[in-house]
């Protein structure tokens, strides 16, 4: 076996602390901001849905390059290993740097477009909270490529440190900014463009070390190279096609929950942000999947594979079963450290409850698919994931919503028909992976 107990151990554990580090800052961002008022969460949520439309594609790129890169250290060929890297990096910077430009400089414009129904206290704390934030997409986007490179070598410790030190400082920050200097949403804002800053500063010269596998030695490796750039962008594309129209989907929901008022969005800021919780795991076992799968493939041993992604789902599960527990059992006493009015309060215990009974279709949705994308099948997922976001995830919301009348809930219904019909397929797609799998 190419992964024994303790190596998936030391894997996967840094990756769950890291996405936990990463929920409690929002957590924390949206506790702090709410001591300003619910105009102020509000703002926050909105730009929030944008900002993970970005996060995610940047996200996307970064598994183009951890395929190719856990592929490269499977086949025992480092060298290309450190071309990839290089191309990697070049590739985010250049987006991200693009990205930032259009909504630093067209942000209100955007905003406005997109939730011009919104009351003008909640456009003007998020206009303000965005301009500020957009800076910090070419920061994260080093953080995430390096981080990504420290995966594919399997040291998922390093990006957990640097992670814990970034999150610590946005914490403090926060804390300095809305409670000392009474600062609202840019309080909240500033902490984070710093926090990215010196995290993508640090991963950027930690990644530099001689004893890495993988490493940019020098810029040779970011001159663009025609062929491994098109292997890092026949799976990122895909990815961040994908990952692009969910969190698009989600702005349109998010545009369409914005009609409902001030309550309604604030329900929904909160839920949203309290269910990532349950996300957590999945999401760092999907991330160790990457990895896993990756050096598998690379290696041949797709069977093995398998075995691994079976043994992940399960754990998954396992960590499932005790946090939507919790969750359900005490959702009146969570919702209630948000400080929400009673109508929104009593909207998110039910968007709370409801979601935790769903998370049991969940596995076979999100982290299942990163086994395929890692055998190099990202274009199936992509076709599957965006025809489900359309048809099922928003046209089910404005159904629910629209046609039927029932409330900010039919956001959550037309959510669980678009898992039921991913999890469905990628299950399907999975049986054959081992016939189906290819290396670069």
């Amino acid at each position: 076996m190419l992964f024994s107990r303790r190596d998936l151990t030391h894997l996967l554990a840094p990756l769950i602390v890291e996405q936990l580090l990463a929920v409690l800052v929002g957590m924390v961002d949206v506790l702090m901001v709410a001591a300003v008022g619910e105009m102020a969460v509000s703002g926050v949520a909105l730009v929030d849905s944008i900002s993970m439309l970005v996060i995610q594609v940047l996200a996307a790129l970064a598994t183009g390059g951890a395929v190719v890169c856990s592929q490269y250290i499977g086949q025992k060929r480092e060298d290309l290993g450190c071309v990839a890297a290089g191309q990697l990096v070049m590739i985010t910077a250049v987006f991200s740097l693009v990205i930032a430009g259009i909504a630093l400089f067209g942000g209100r414009h955007l905003l406005c477009l997109i939730f011009g129904s919104v009351e003008a206290d909640v456009m003007d704390n998020a206009a303000r909270y965005f301009r500020i934030t957009s800076v910090s997409y070419p920061f994260l986007a080093m953080y995430n490529s390096s981080a990504a490179l420290f995966r594919s070598m399997g040291n998922s410790r390093m990006s957990m440190l640097v992670s814990l030190q970034m999150n610590l400082l946005n914490i403090l920050g926060n804390a300095l900014c809305v409670f000392g200097f009474h600062m609202g949403v840019e309080g909240v804002a500033y902490p984070t463009l710093f926090s990215r800053m010196y995290a993508a500063l640090v991963m950027m010269v930690l990644l530099q070390r001689p004893v890495n596998v993988l490493r940019i030695p020098g810029v040779s490796h970011l001159k663009p190279r025609k062929d491994m750039i098109g292997s890092i962008l026949s799976i990122a594309i895909p990815s961040g096609v994908e990952s692009g129209v969910f969190q698009f989907g989600k702005i349109m929901v998010q545009s369409l929950v914005s009609t409902l008022g001030t309550a309604s969005i604030a329900a929904f800021a909160v839920a949203s942000n309290l269910v990532t919780f349950q996300y957590l795991p999945g999401n760092a076992m999907g991330l160790g999947l990457i990895t896993i799968v990756g050096q598998c493939v690379g290696a041949g041993e797709n069977e093995q594979a398998k075995r691994y992604t079976w043994k992940i789902i399960l754990a998954d599960y396992a960590a499932l079963v005790v946090i939507c527990g919790v969750m359900a059992l005490a959702r009146g006493p969570i919702v209630s450290i948000y400080h929400l009015s009673p109508e929104a309060s009593a909207m998110a215990e039910s968007l709370l409850l409801l979601h935790c009974c769903m998370m049991i279709v969940w596995p076979f949705a999100f982290p299942l698919p990163n086994t395929l994308r890692a055998g190099l099948d990202a274009k199936f997922t992509m076709l599957v994931s965006v025809c489900s976001m359309w048809i099922f995830r928003i046209g089910g919301a404005y159904l629910f919503i629209k046609g039927l009348g029932v409330g900010l809930i039919g956001v959550w219904m037309g959510m669980f028909v678009d898992w039921v019909f991913r999890a469905s397929l990628f299950l399907w797609r999975f049986r054959g992976f081992s016939q189906r799998a290819r290396r670069v």
